[in-house]
């Protein structure tokens, strides 16, 4: 029985490290998407200020409207493009985090029908009914999780080229 706890520990080792590094990596992406909201801020920050003394010396209608316009319209580009860098962030979590569950589940499920099979091939009375039930419930469910990794990937992938054309 000190093998079976011993092939249980490792695999929930494994999880563990499956788990900590997709914590690392929401940590680091957190971080890159708050540092670009920030540096946005500062330059909406700055650009106000320079656009109001701007304004502040502005006699003629007409240029104050031109004035505001040019700063609406860098305004949004900046924010566009922002949007889009943090899309492009999501868009790499996404792909990073799908390949890192693939492998997960790839290694993960053969280690675990390897730990179930070796536990249930001690028990008295082995019922083979119960370990083929297994085995068909994690192959369907890496089947699904590669079919929603695809459908995932796909709609990332259409949607991609939308955003560029605007």
């Amino acid at each position: 029985m000190t093998m079976k706890t011993e092939q249980f520990s490792e695999l929930h080792r494994k999880n563990m490290e499956a788990a900590m590094k997709l914590a690392q990596m929401s940590i680091e992406n957190s971080q890159r998407i708050i540092a670009l909201q920030v540096e946005a801020a500062k330059k909406l920050f700055k650009e106000s200020t320079e656009s109001a003394k701007a304004l502040s010396s502005i006699k003629d209608p007409q240029d104050a409207v031109a004035l505001r316009t040019q700063y609406t319209k860098a305004t949004a580009e900046m924010m566009m493009e922002t949007a889009r860098q943090i899309a492009e962030i999501g868009n790499a979590s996404r792909t990073e985090f799908s390949h890192m569950m693939t492998e997960q589940l790839a290694s993960g499920s053969k280690d675990m029908m390897e730990t179930f099979q070796s536990f249930f091939s001690t028990l008295p009375g082995q019922n083979n009914n119960v370990l083929e039930t297994m085995q068909k419930a994690m192959a369907t469910a890496n089947n699904a999780f590669e079919q929603i990794a695809k459908a995932s990937a796909a709609g990332f992938d259409i949607a991609k080229p939308a955003r560029k054309k605007k």
